[in-house]
């Protein structure tokens, strides 16, 4: 019992590590590309629901093991930087060895969720860990790291619909632009919190290159990429006004998050990046699907 107590332990401290519940943020898009895909394939009942669910599980397990991944790679630097020194690696609450086998374990789950969609979904899942996990290297050598971040969960839209469909149709790859400018734009926002650590340490960041106040602007303007991404992602797919309004509820999150940051005060940066966003990702969902369904 006191082994599975601490077992059950470990699992909570490693769920908090990776903040699990933050998987909200990508996922709605997810499920928007799912329904986008249903919609194209006539809104076909068999095995919707199933499709639906492995997409689920392979959102949150690929998510889990970057997470996991990335605060592996990063614990060193962690330990080093006064904002992250408690993580729970740097600080020893955890062992890297637990985190590598709940790393694994996140890999084994996302490659059978991948395998019950379809072949090609299970084709491109090695490409889809890459790409997740090569972000943790990215600031390192590049201040395009915000980006690369972005597309990792960008890719999530055009995977739900390979997912759905068996096939990739260009159309969803402005959702995946969408989703990539928006987080690149919410990650330049948080990096700023590291301005002085990068500068000393070398390590690559928006912020670092430009400073806080052009990094803020570097920001708005990958959001007002975003909502074109969206209005031309609206027009290919002919929504209507329900959609038209889900973007406007967007944009004027988006406008309240920019206002919550500023260059001299950066105190309410977790509202901004953690809250915000949050809304953001449910809000579009709720407005777009609404949409979307109202063809059935």
């Amino acid at each position: 019992m006191v082994r599975l107590n601490n077992f059950l332990r470990r699992v909570r401290l490693t769920l908090e590590m990776i903040k699990f519940e933050h998987s909200v943020f990508a996922l709605p898009f997810a499920l928007t590309g799912a329904l986008l895909a249903w919609c194209e394939e006539g809104f076909s009942r068999e095995g919707f629901a199933s499709r639906i669910a492995w997409i689920i599980i392979a959102m949150v397990a690929a998510r889990s093991a970057a997470m996991s991944f990335n605060r592996i790679l990063d614990a060193e630097i962690d330990s080093r930087n006064p904002r992250t020194s408690q993580r729970h690696l740097p600080a020893g609450l955890l062992s890297n060895r637990f985190a590598w086998g709940f790393m694994i374990f996140w890999v084994a789950i996302f490659l059978v969720a991948a395998a019950a969609l379809n072949p090609l979904c299970l084709k491109l899942a090695p490409v889809a860990l890459g790409i997740v996990f090569f972000y943790s290297y990215t600031k390192r050598f590049t201040l395009l790291s915000h980006l690369v971040l972005g597309f990792s969960l960008g890719i999530a839209p055009a995977a739900a619909w390979i997912a759905m469909r068996g096939t990739l149709d260009p159309r969803i790859l402005w959702l995946t632009a969408a989703v990539t400018l928006w987080t690149a734009g919410f990650d330049v926002i948080y990096a700023c919190q590291d301005y002085h650590f990068d500068l000393n340490t070398g390590l690559f960041s928006i912020p670092r290159r430009f400073g806080i106040a052009r990094a803020l602007w570097v920001s708005r303007m990958f959001h007002l990429g975003m909502m074109i991404s969206l209005l031309l992602l609206m027009r290919s797919f002919d929504l209507g006004g329900i959609a038209i309004a889900g973007v406007a509820a967007v944009g004027g999150l988006l406008i309240w998050e920019h206002s919550l940051v500023k260059a001299d005060d950066l105190s309410r940066v977790n509202a901004a990046f953690f809250t915000m966003n949050g809304y953001v990702s449910v809000i579009f969902f709720v407005f777009w699907a609404t949409d979307i369904l109202l063809h059935i």
